[in-house]
């Protein structure tokens, strides 16, 4: 059964909040975001720290929210997107994939290079080159706000 958004106190000031596992709710669409929903990046924060020794990044609607956010471990720090585009793609390659919402792994055709049109946390308007596995990770996450399961 889905817990949608249900918080699991860490701290004073933490919300980490359980992984959803419910397939038919993860195969839904995620809704564009706006500012109201900026809470759920603290939280997508808070859950990623909490769950860093087997995860480099998660989409909203693996914490139960169904709304167009994901954030990603660059290497440096993380990087919230809110709304992200995927507007280029170079070096098409298969991966082989695990998730925290999905048992084992998967293969998934990915992108070595690619560049995301986003917004930050401040609602400010980005673009971000990325390559490696940091894209890899961002274009396992756009495929959770679509709905796509690997």
């Amino acid at each position: 059964m889905l817990r949608r958004y249900s918080p699991i106190l860490k701290g004073k000031n933490d919300m980490v909040r359980e992984i959803v596992t419910d397939i038919a709710f993860l195969r839904k669409r995620s809704a564009p975001a706006a500012r109201a929903d900026l809470p759920v990046a603290k939280d997508l924060r808070d859950t990623l720290a909490a769950n860093r020794e087997r995860c480099i990044g998660m989409a909203a609607n693996m914490i139960g929210v169904s709304k167009r956010i994901i954030i990603v471990n660059s290497g440096l720090g993380d990087i919230v997107m809110i709304d992200p585009v995927i507007t280029s793609k170079e070096g098409r390659y298969e991966a082989e994939e695990g998730c925290l919402s999905l048992a084992g792994t998967r293969k998934a055709v990915r992108w070595q290079k690619i560049e995301v049109r986003y917004l930050d946390e401040r609602f400010e308007k980005r673009t971000g080159t990325f390559s490696g596995l940091v894209a890899q990770t961002i274009q396992h996450e756009c495929d959770h706000l679509n709905g796509v399961i690997i």
